[in-house]
């Protein structure tokens, strides 16, 4: 896989002097590349207890991401996935370590511990008060003697942080990293491995399949179970952490880990905040980019019950860029729409062939669904399938409130439902061919008449015509030739349909953004769209 990278040797150095470069004069790294990787506060006095973390790159931000004031003194970078070295960790914990003390927070991989630890002592060999604790969150194998520490990890840091900050000793800022280590449990669910900078990636996760429990160096999971949708996923990973939740209230960290959109991770947070342990989720720290696993496309959920202390200790002010925030959780607030907006619903009326007709059309178009998805993707963004799937699901299922037995009336009501449900340029000319259509009708217009005046509306508006690649060029020898019926009307729509994968200089709509080469040999998903709906009709053998 091709990536963003100069050398595999040079990428972790290079990758903090990017950090450091836009750290504001906060940040600094000492004078030891490229062996000692230690990226420290430039404010830190000694005079408080610091915080020294780190391990293996890979999951940034974690862990250079979460230094500065409220949380880390220092962290301590290896190369990817690998543990920093003895004389990098004791430099980090040698630039920032006074009379107060260091915590070292490690999580539970035996590079880290024997490093770390080893670290730890030649640093008390010297005089200074050094604790550590073990972070060990991940439930995924409950059978390891040793847990991996896994995202939990940045609870330890928050809550430690605080109290350090706030100059609690070296005693107490390592009891409450304890006792939050004793509570938060944690576990992650990916759709694929993650890609080592360098290396081919390991394809082990099949298609339609999820790997929960993996790790985040990507070792494998306790399972690969079957993948439907966000909702399962999510529950899956409930069931999991569930039985081990402490009592009281809690602090969910919902972490992306690395490959996962926003948009995605925004789903996954709405399904946790409704699952079934809704009601013992008080806070939420994200959805955000934590700890991640380079570029996984997965998630991770940590739960760890909150004391008062705590609640104060996760909100407190914190300096570090990566930390998103505790905030709380609660209902969704819905506004009305501003006065104008709702629309004035029409009188429903039943007639059982209208009916027929508009649902069928409507379930021929969330079948093609992927197939004009397919079709968009080679020469625009692939979504019109789905724009078209997602207006006819919602007309489909307006049905029983639309005026059926009064054909004017219809076409307005059809125009305002699909100008609500129905996003992009396609669902505003539609919104107003059917407008049109319903103007021309109480004018007195046929069926036919009246589409065909809503046509001229849309190519008037859109400034499209036939021969411009877009949906009229089917759309408009199909009225055209409705009058002989629908077989007729389908073969001059499908002729159309097929003429614009000839058309590789688009004069209107989306595909005028693309160039000629991506045009030749498709046809215009809108045009294919149209095409698809008159075969459906003359297929029934109806009458327009």
């Amino acid at each position: 896989m091709t990536q963003f990278i100069n050398t595999r040797e040079a990428l972790v150095t290079q990758a903090i002097d990017g950090v450091l470069r836009t750290g504001g004069g906060r940040l600094a790294r000492l004078d030891g590349y490229p062996h000692v990787k230690v990226v420290l506060r430039t404010d830190w006095d000694k005079s408080k207890v610091a915080l020294v973390s780190g391990g293996g790159s890979g999951h940034e931000p974690a862990h250079a991401g979460f230094v500065g004031q409220g949380m880390l003194t220092a962290s301590v970078c290896g190369e990817v996935f690998a543990s920093p070295s003895v004389d990098a960790v004791l430099a980090g914990i040698l630039a920032v370590t006074g009379k107060a003390g260091c915590l070292l927070i490690v999580k539970n991989y035996t590079g880290d511990r024997l490093n770390f630890g080893l670290a730890a002592e030649r640093a008390r060999a010297q005089g200074l008060k050094v604790a550590m604790v073990v972070v060990d969150d991940d439930v995924a194998l409950p059978d390891l003697p040793q847990a991996r520490g896994v995202a939990g990890t940045l609870l330890v840091h928050k809550i430690a942080g605080a109290l350090a900050d706030q100059g609690a000793d070296l005693d107490q800022v390592a009891a409450a990293a304890r006792r939050v280590i004793g509570g938060v449990v944690s576990i992650g669910m990916s759709l694929d491995t993650c890609t080592l900078p360098g290396s081919p990636k390991e394809e082990r996760i099949p298609p339609g399949k999820a790997e929960l429990g993996l790790g985040i160096h990507g070792e494998a999971g306790v399972e690969q179970v079957d993948f439907t949708d966000a909702r399962e996923a999510v529950e899956m990973v409930v069931d999991r952490l569930a039985p081990r939740m402490g009592p009281g209230p809690h602090v969910a960290l919902l972490n992306n880990l690395g490959g996962a959109t926003p948009l995605e991770m925004a789903v996954l947070a709405d399904e946790l905040i409704g699952s079934r342990i809704a009601d013992r989720i008080r806070w939420m720290v994200g959805p955000a980019p934590m700890m991640t696993s380079l570029d996984m496309q997965g998630f991770s959920v940590s739960l760890m019950p909150v004391s008062q202390a705590d609640e104060a200790a996760l909100s407190a002010p914190a300096a570090p860029w990566a930390w998103p925030g505790c905030l709380a959780v609660g209902p969704v607030s819905v506004l009305p729409l501003p006065d104008g907006l709702t629309p004035i619903q029409p009188m429903p009326s039943a007639h059982a062939a209208t009916r027929a007709f508009i649902d069928g059309c409507c379930q021929r178009l969330i079948a093609a669904e992927g197939d004009l998805n397919a079709l968009d993707a080679k020469s625009g963004d692939g979504d019109t399938g789905s724009t078209l799937a997602t207006a006819a699901r919602a007309l489909s299922g307006a049905l029983d409130r639309l005026p059926l037995a009064d054909l004017t009336q219809l076409y307005r009501a059809i125009g305002i439902e699909l100008s609500q449900t129905m996003g992009g340029s396609s669902g505003v000319l539609l919104a107003i061919f059917f407008a049109a259509a319903g103007d021309a009708s109480a004018s007195g217009r046929d069926a036919i008449g009246a589409l065909s005046a809503g046509l001229d509306r849309v190519m008037q508006v859109g400034g499209a015509g036939p021969g411009d690649r877009t949906m009229i060029d089917a759309l408009a020898p199909a009225l055209a030739a409705l009058p002989d019926g629908f077989a007729a009307a389908a073969t001059a729509a499908r002729q159309g349909a097929d003429g614009t994968a000839h058309i590789t200089r688009a004069r209107a709509g989306r595909a005028s953004y693309v160039g000629q080469d991506k045009l030749a040999g498709h046809n215009d998903p809108g045009a294919e769209a149209v095409a698809r709906l008159f075969e459906h009709l003359a297929r029934q053998d109806l009458r327009p």
